[in-house]
């Protein structure tokens, strides 16, 4: 089940785009169904499953504009699990790169319909 979800950024690209941060609890845990939502000048998205508004943010006059014109969003969206990603605190460098890497996050781009309040 999701645990948490960020909005990090609102942008106007071709249709308007979120970019959105998901922590999940579970590496296993699949269940991420969102639905989203214009009421006045205020973007939320909610669970599918489970019908609670995990985030909202306001729209300025541009964002609006373009989410009314196109009634889809475009949602890019970054999962992390709490337990697995965060800070490295002992970095740990890969000797054939010289570099310490991260663990891999999964990222996801899709576009969904608005549901005007």
């Amino acid at each position: 089940m999701v645990d948490s979800i960020e909005i990090n950024r609102v942008n106007v690209r071709d249709l308007l785009s979120i970019d959105l941060e998901v922590w999940m609890n579970d590496p296993d845990d699949w269940d991420f169904r969102p639905s989203a939502h214009l009421s006045g000048n205020t973007f939320s998205i909610s669970s599918i499953s489970s019908g609670k508004t995990m985030c909202d943010v306001d729209l300025d006059d541009e964002q609006l504009e373009a989410a009314q014109r196109d009634r889809q969003v475009e949602l890019r969206v970054k999962f992390q699990v709490h337990g697995m990603h965060g800070r490295l605190k002992h970095i740990h460098p890969i000797i054939a790169d010289g570099k310490a890497k991260k663990l891999a996050t999964a990222n996801w781009k899709s576009v969904q319909k608005i549901n005007f309040d």
